[in-house]
C-alpha cells in the first residue's frame, strides 16, 4: 500500500478515535470519497492497536489502578478502587461484545458500511450528543461510576458498532445523560475503549493474521505507530479543551458532514 495512504489512514484514525466524530466512519469514507483502494481490516485493526496504546499511555495511572485491582476482582471481591474500576470496565464491555459478535457472524456489519448509514448516524447521534451535553447534569464524577452506570454506558457503547456513531461520542453522550461532568465523562469513555478495542482486535486480528504477509505486517506496523502518535496529540488536546469548551464544535462538524454525506448518497 502506498506510504501516503498509510499516513492518511493513521492520521485519520489517531485524530478521530477519541474525538466524538467517529473514526470508523471516516476510515470507511476514505476510499469512498477519494477513490483510493480500501485499506482493509488488517490496516484498520493495526490503526486501532495504535490508538489503544495511546489511551493506555495517556491514562496510565488509571490503567495501573485497574490492573492492580484485577486479581482481587478475580477472587470475587470488588471492594477497592482498582477492583471496582476493573469490574465496571468488564460490565461495560459485555453488551458491545455480544452485539459485535451478532453483527460479525450474521454478516450485518458489512451491510452497514455505507455512506447513507454513516450520514444518518453522524447527523442523528451528533444531535443526541448536543442535547445530552447541554441538558445533562454535572453532579457526578469518575468516583461515582459503579456497576449500574457501567452497564448503562455499555448499552450506549454497543451502538458504536454502527458506522458513523462514534464510540467516544456515544459513550460521552451516555455519561452526560447520567450526569457526569464533561472531563470525567470523557475520561470514563476513554477507559472503556481499552477492553472494547482489545476484544475487537482479538476477534478480527485472529482471522486477519492468517492472511498477513511481510508487506502487510510492515504496513500495519507503520499505521500502528503513526496512529499512536497522532492519537496522543488529539487526546491531550481534547482533554485540555474540555476544561473550557463544550462538545458543540464537534456536534457542528458532525451535522455538517452528515448533511453533506446524505446529499451525496441520495443524489447518486
Amino acid at each position: 500500500m502506498p506510504i501516503f495512504q498509510l499516513i492518511l489512514v493513521a492520521l485519520i484514525q489517531g485524530i478521530t478515535e477519541f474525538l466524538p466524530v467517529s473514526s470508523s466512519g471516516h476510515l470507511i469514507l476514505l476510499p469512498a470519497l477519494t477513490g483510493l483502494k480500501d485499506q482493509g481490516q488488517v490496516i484498520d485493526v493495526a490503526a486501532h492497536i495504535g490508538t489503544l496504546t495511546a489511551v493506555v499511555i495517556y491514562f496510565w495511572s488509571d490503567v495501573r489502578i485497574g490492573l492492580l485491582g484485577l486479581p482481587r476482582l478475580l477472587t470475587g471481591r470488588a471492594d477497592t478502587p482498582g477492583s471496582q474500576l476493573a469490574l465496571g470496565l468488564a460490565i461495560a464491555t459485555i453488551p458491545t461484545v455480544i452485539f459485535g459478535a451478532v453483527l460479525h457472524f450474521t454478516g450485518l456489519s458489512s451491510g452497514l458500511r455505507s455512506m447513507t448509514v454513516i450520514g444518518w448516524t453522524m447527523l442523528g447521534f451528533g444531535l443526541v450528543l448536543y442535547i445530552a451535553d447541554q441538558k445533562g447534569r454535572t453532579d457526578k464524577s469518575a468516583s461515582d461510576w459503579g456497576a449500574k452506570d457501567a452497564l448503562i454506558m455499555g448499552f450506549w457503547q454497543m451502538l458504536a458498532l454502527i458506522p458513523g456513531t462514534s464510540r467516544s461520542g456515544i459513550t460521552i453522550t451516555g455519561s452526560r445523560h447520567l450526569g457526569y461532568n464533561r472531563t470525567d465523562g470523557a475520561r470514563i469513555s476513554m477507559l472503556m475503549s481499552i477492553p472494547t478495542i482489545i476484544a475487537s482486535g482479538v476477534l478480527l486480528g485472529s482471522q486477519m493474521a492468517l492472511e498477513a504477509n511481510a508487506a502487510v505486517i510492515r504496513d500495519a506496523g507503520i499505521v500502528a505507530l503513526l496512529s499512536m502518535l497522532s492519537a496522543l496529540v488529539a487526546l491531550s488536546l481534547m482533554m485540555r479543551l474540555l476544561r473550557s469548551v463544550s462538545f458543540t464544535p464537534y456536534v457542528i462538524y458532525r451535522v455538517i458532514l452528515g448533511a453533506v454525506l446524505l446529499s451525496i448518497a441520495y443524489s447518486s
